[in-house]
């Protein structure tokens, strides 16, 4: 049922001159599944209350919640089709009443960590762009359908809504910003291994796909499926996930991601983590364990440089710099990267690799195969470390699922299966292989991918394989042409 109450709301969506893509969508049913998702919230507490024989302080004055404007019901429960706003009416109070109170909310919220400063940042970054109020009046009364009332409904819409971040990610050349894929951050967790009482740290969000996922991951109990005890279930809540976003439109959806995967007020900011100095950061806001899959290819201006010591414009060397300062000592971090990172001779990017290799412990480098990130058209790696111990030996897995990858071919769980297995022991195999860093080029510290135990290849590669790595090849030149353009 859910499932087809969100492809009719595509539908309407669709046919409405305000939205015109899979990113209006996912921005404009997210503000309505918060506020239905709101409204059951403050149900569930109400009746809570009353069964304790205590008051309940709504957080939605009358006048604005669910019940009153979206969904008012008749005495027998049905919907009240004579006192429901719709048309003109509907969008006017929308627009005029209904978000500049949500966007209050900031200011009057005691605190960043509380759900009512939640509600003022979304309302602040959004706007309604439904034009029709017959539009928003068939959209309101198909998200009345949903139910956040049990774990499974819970369950089964962030499942949906996933698949929605993930068109998103295939309906834009940036796809790689909204959507990492989840076979991939599954198997960043298996290896990172987190536990509860740990903090984990995304300071490039998205859609906060690995916080989501991490957070099911402990919620189960971890590898070990350990039964949590309610106080476990408080520390999920409320001391384990940390993110950063700098995109209004990742921040909402990170947000409501968060909610439906069963997180009530998640400590997501709304800001741009490299205009932070890493002077600023302290042992008190560092994190035991960063997953993230920063941002690449973009050009950061002069001034965001100034905060960080090995100077470059490019964005994912500085998000690198920033995860290196806050991250704990002793602390575990699993980061996406390209990989021409491992080889470029560019200054920063051999002082960022003699850092890594000279104060972390680069233990596993995990070698992505093209197209592992649709609609991104770069290959990248990810980086295995820890903090407070030099590099000895670096191990190396190369991935290869025996298939070109596509919309219709993701990667799965499946193909990652044995780098989790491999990696346990660090086991060498005609996929992985381990350096000694001792060996390596001291100039350079070059850490290309070239693996002594592959069988040898064959002289001529399939020409499906040349066209994809061409096709990403001019997909990285055009990104790095129009970056050059930007600052002419």
């Amino acid at each position: 049922m859910f499932e087809q109450t969100f492809k009719n709301i595509d539908d309407i969506f669709h046919k409405d001159a305000g939205c015109s893509s899979e990113l209006d969508y996912a921005e404009q049913s997210s503000w309505l599944l918060f506020l239905k998702y709101l409204d059951d919230l403050e149900y569930e507490k109400s009746l809570e209350a009353e069964l304790m024989d205590e008051p309940y302080q709504h957080i939605i004055d009358k006048e604005f919640r669910w019940s009153a404007w979206a969904a008012p019901k008749d005495a027998n429960g049905n919907p009240d089709h004579n006192n429901a706003l719709t048309g003109d009416d509907l969008i006017e109070f929308v627009d005029r009443e209904l978000f500049p109170y949500l966007k209050s909310f900031k200011q009057k919220a005691d605190r960043p960590d509380t759900i009512e400063y939640k509600i003022g940042q979304i309302f602040g970054e959004l706007r309604n762009k439904i034009q029709s109020g017959y539009s928003l009046r068939d959209a309101l009364d198909r998200i009345d359908e949903l139910r956040f009332r049990s774990q499974e409904e819970k369950h089964e819409l962030s499942h949906l809504y996933e698949t929605r971040i993930r068109n998103m990610g295939n309906a834009g050349r940036n796809g790689g910003e909204y959507y990492t894929p989840r076979p991939l951050i599954r198997a960043m967790i298996d290896v990172i291994q987190p536990k509860i009482g740990e903090t984990i740290y995304d300071g490039a969000a998205g859609s906060a796909g690995f916080l989501c996922e991490a957070y099911d991951y402990l919620r189960q109990g971890g590898r070990e499926q350990k039964q949590l005890s309610s106080s476990d279930l408080k520390t999920l809540q409320e001391k384990t996930f940390y993110a950063k976003e700098k995109k209004s439109l990742a921040y909402v959806i990170a947000i409501m991601n968060m909610i439906l995967h069963g997180i009530e007020a998640p400590n997501v900011m709304h800001t741009n983590t490299l205009a932070e100095s890493l002077q600023d950061i302290t042992p008190k806001n560092q994190h035991d364990i960063i997953l993230a899959n920063p941002p690449f290819g973009g050009k950061e201006r002069k001034e965001v440089q100034q905060n960080f010591p090995i100077k470059t414009g490019e964005t994912a060397f500085l998000f690198l710099q920033h995860f290196m300062k806050i991250l704990k000592p002793g602390g575990r971090a699993a980061i996406v990267i390209k990989n021409t990172f491992l080889s470029n001779t560019d200054n920063a990017s051999v002082a960022l690799r003699k850092e890594l290799l000279e104060n972390f412990n680069l233990h596993t480098v995990l070698d992505c195969p093209a197209k592992t990130f649709l609609g991104a058209g770069v290959k990248t790696v990810v980086l295995f470390f820890t903090k407070g111990e030099p590099t000895q030996k670096v191990w190396y897995y190369q991935l290869d699922p025996g298939r070109s990858l596509g919309k219709t071919n993701p990667l799965n769980d499946k193909d990652l299966a044995e780098f989790v297995e491999l990696q346990k022991t660090f086991e060498e195999s005609e996929k992985s292989w381990s350096i000694d860093v001792a060996g390596i080029d001291q100039k350079t510290w070059d850490l290309s991918v070239k693996n002594a135990n592959a069988q040898e290849a064959a002289a001529l590669r399939e020409p499906e394989a040349i066209i994809a790595e061409m096709i990403a090849l001019d997909t990285e030149s055009a990104a790095i042409l129009e970056s050059i353009q930007e600052l002419l």
